[in-house]
């Protein structure tokens, strides 16, 4: 195998970026691969799914990431890989890569069994969210053709190789938002999933109307929405000043308490109250709920459940994000391993723009120029502001006709001021569009 030749297999499974490990003695198949001290190889390799593998506080806590991976055997071949994995020890924290060799028929064992220094491992992404890899020796010829490469760009412990002309990609994003700003009020509409503009009467159409003017489509994938960057709107009073606006970073379903176990209706007629504007037989389910507050209206207290506030780590991999009542009972959670995998995949690149709305003669918003660009974020630094009480819990859930035969509305969101943002992300970056 040549350099140019595994380039070209790679390229033929559109693949546009290689990411290339020097490995030590101790990553084999025994000791595992070490991938970095971070939760942030997440943000590069799409996994499948997490699972707590908890074996009790600080000893080998961690958690199991399942990826979908084939080795390029040396005909130019593909291998899969199906229990391949990666081990998240948040006590680190650290990350490894295992099952790697297990059930596949054409796995290079010879050198990933081996306590040998110098070998080099290619990894690299599908464009259909796949991981393919290819391991060299240390005296072969592609791993002294890669050792003599001084130009390549280095990100935690890779080397990457580009294999296409680099696009960038913010200043395509920069300028498709400058367009926009420019054109002043857009009626307010929104894109079906065949790329149909309809019109959007909800109260809430400024992220729809942005990402129709981007061309997203509507999805139910947990992936950035244009060009690498989730793209998040959000309503302000000016354009000049945006530093304490209301944002919602994610909405997602508890997975577990008694709003799983004995249902939302339940939930409601626990923890629930009285529309507070008399709406009649209607029972409302909201308000600010912070980290370690006993809330007024539903008489719960949001916990951080093993995590460890002092040293800002999970101390347990079964953890959670929970709501618990007075009697300690867990009114809801979502644990730790479900929302790891959509915050460092779907915003480790994050673009925040502002907008005003104006309901007369008829529904439109207006986009601004000064946005903000965040780069970079780990689950760790979600947790920590959540533990400073900013993030916090605001649901919008609803029961109407609750005497009768009761409509539900599900509205679970995670929401944060934006004066806070730059805490979320390695490096946050304030942009004036007008002088780009």
């Amino acid at each position: 195998m040549t350099l140019e030749n595994l380039k070209q297999i790679f390229l033929s499974n559109q693949c546009d970026k290689v990411y290339i490990k020097t490995l030590s003695a101790n990553d084999n198949s025994k000791n595992q691969v070490y991938l970095g001290g971070s939760y942030e190889i997440l943000n590069i390799f799409p996994i499948s799914d997490i699972k707590a593998d908890p074996v009790g506080d600080w000893k080998k806590e961690r958690f199991k990431a399942t990826i979908e991976f084939s080795w390029i055997t040396d005909d130019g071949g593909i291998s899969p890989a199906p229990n391949s994995q990666f081990i998240l020890y948040p006590k680190y924290p650290e990350v490894r890569f295992s099952g790697f060799l297990t059930k596949s028929h054409n796995a290079p064992s010879f050198l990933m069994t081996q306590r040998l220094h110098g070998r080099l491992l290619f990894l690299a992404v599908t464009k259909h969210g796949k991981t393919l890899g290819y391991v060299s020796s240390p005296d072969s010829e592609i791993t002294k053709t890669v050792d003599k490469l001084d130009s390549l760009a280095h990100l935690g412990v890779f080397r990457l190789l580009e294999l296409e002309p680099l696009v960038n990609n913010k200043s395509k994003l920069l300028y498709e938002l400058l367009r926009i700003h420019k054109l002043g009020w857009i009626e307010s509409k929104r894109l079906d999933k065949h790329g149909e503009i309809l019109p959007c009467p909800s109260p809430n159409c400024g992220g729809y109307t942005l990402e129709a003017e981007l061309g997203i489509t509507p999805n139910g994938y947990s992936e950035p929405d244009y060009l690498g960057y989730e793209i998040k709107q959000f309503t302000a009073k000016t354009f000049d000043k945006t530093t304490n606006e209301v944002i919602t970073l994610m909405t997602p379903e508890p997975n577990g308490g008694l709003y799983v176990k004995n249902g939302i209706d339940n939930f409601i007629r626990s923890y629930g109250y009285q529309d507070r504007n008399g709406k009649e037989d209607r029972l409302n389910f909201g308000g600010v709920h912070k980290v370690g507050i006993i809330q007024h209206l539903t008489g719960l207290r949001m916990e951080l459940i093993g995590y460890d506030i002092e040293n800002s780590k999970i101390r347990n991999a079964s953890g959670s994000i929970a709501l618990v009542d007075e009697n300690g009972n867990e009114a809801s959670s979502w644990s730790f391993a479900s929302l790891l995998k959509h915050w460092n995949r779907k915003h480790n690149l994050a673009c925040y723009i502002p907008s005003k709305a104006m309901l007369l003669p008829y529904k439109q918003y207006y986009y601004g120029n000064n946005i903000l660009i965040g780069d970079g974020t780990d689950f760790n630094l979600f947790l920590k502001q959540m533990a400073l009480g900013n993030i916090y819990y605001d649901p919008g859930i609803k029961m109407e006709q609750a005497s009768s035969k009761p409509l539900i509305k599900r509205r679970s969101q995670f929401r944060i001021k934006s004066g806070n943002l730059n805490s979320l992300y390695k490096k946050a970056e304030t942009i004036n569009l007008l002088e780009i």
